[in-house]
């Protein structure tokens, strides 16, 4: 408390001695002032991070020696299986949360239970991804065929008469059931953003659609989804930059073993627990690489839409 009291003192006397300046060198010395500390903070905890991760990527695995871009071709050559898991979940937990949401939030909008729904789906949010991950792996737990299932799943499908289904083991089928955990927990966040979003869909242009025909298929394609297509792009984006960097799920419910694990699982077993810098920090700046594309399409989606409402 006395420290806050103490930054508060510090930060009225500074803005008294700033208030003595006028027009152009106030404004420099205000931006100085409050932007200074906040940009040093970026430039030690991300920016020297970051170019130090890349300078790293070219040496070895103590970063002595320059080894080019050997790291990177491991990668594209023992690592792909981990590459080709995360294109899988940056393309599919997307687009399903994505569906998964929009149509949930069509069918309960303006429904007698709207808020119950939604409190329902989005309840998975609340969840970390650890937490879920336990849930989940006692969900698909296996037993063999002669022991007693303790598995949600496998005690429902030996209770059918079939044989025991081992979810968590058997690739490339594991790290589909993998995904559906990730699109469990964003199903919630796709449904809370896109419904606010067709609430915010004039009415009038609603009942002038119904007034020239159009049935409930037509309009939620050519109405309802033009009409939210910034919300639909936020969402996807979102996701997609929360997809790259999944690890807590696979590490969770399969140790990243048995052919599921993500470039993230890789990058941390490189780092800490192999102690190869150089091919953890390319792991990390691939990651990197692939999330800037998805960021400069979000902003500029976000300039465009900016510019239109101008």
């Amino acid at each position: 408390m006395l420290v806050f009291l103490a930054l508060v003192a510090i930060l009225l006397l500074i803005a008294r001695a700033v208030d003595g300046f006028r027009g152009r060198r106030q404004t420099y010395a205000m931006a100085a002032v409050f932007g200074g500390p906040a940009l040093l903070l970026l430039a030690v905890g991300l920016i020297y991070p970051a170019i130090r991760t890349i300078w790293m990527s070219f040496f070895d695995a103590r970063s002595e020696t320059f080894v080019g871009a050997d790291n990177y071709a491991y990668l594209f050559q023992d690592g792909i299986v981990a590459l080709v898991n995360t294109l899988l979940w940056v393309i599919i937990v997307p687009l399903g949360s994505t569906v998964i949401g929009l149509v949930y939030a069509v069918l309960i909008d303006k429904s007698r239970f709207e808020k119950v729904s939604k409190s329902l789906l989005f309840l998975p949010m609340a969840i970390s991804f650890v937490g879920a991950g336990i849930i989940w792996k006692f969900m698909y737990e296996y037993r063999g065929a002669a022991q007693e299932q303790i598995g949600l799943l496998n005690a429902v499908i030996t209770s059918l008469g079939f044989e025991p289904v081992r979810f968590l083991q058997d690739s490339p089928w594991n790290t589909l059931f993998l995904i559906v955990v990730m699109v469990w927990i964003q199903a919630g966040f796709a449904m809370v953003v896109l419904s606010a979003a067709i609430k915010a869909v004039p009415t009038d242009m609603i009942e002038a659609a119904r007034l020239d025909g159009a049935n409930a298929w037509q309009l939620f394609t050519r109405i309802t989804v033009p009409s939210i297509r910034a919300s639909l792009v936020v969402v996807v984006t979102t996701i997609s930059i929360a997809t790259l960097k999944v690890f807590d799920i696979t590490q969770t419910m399969t140790g990243a073993e048995f052919g599921t694990q993500v470039l993230a699982n890789e990058m941390y077993d490189w780092s800490f627990t192999f102690g190869d810098n150089g091919i953890g920090s390319a792991m990390a700046v691939v990651i990197f690489v692939l999330v800037i594309p998805i960021v400069v399409y979000n902003v500029r989606q976000m300039n465009k839409n900016r510019a239109v409402r101008g």
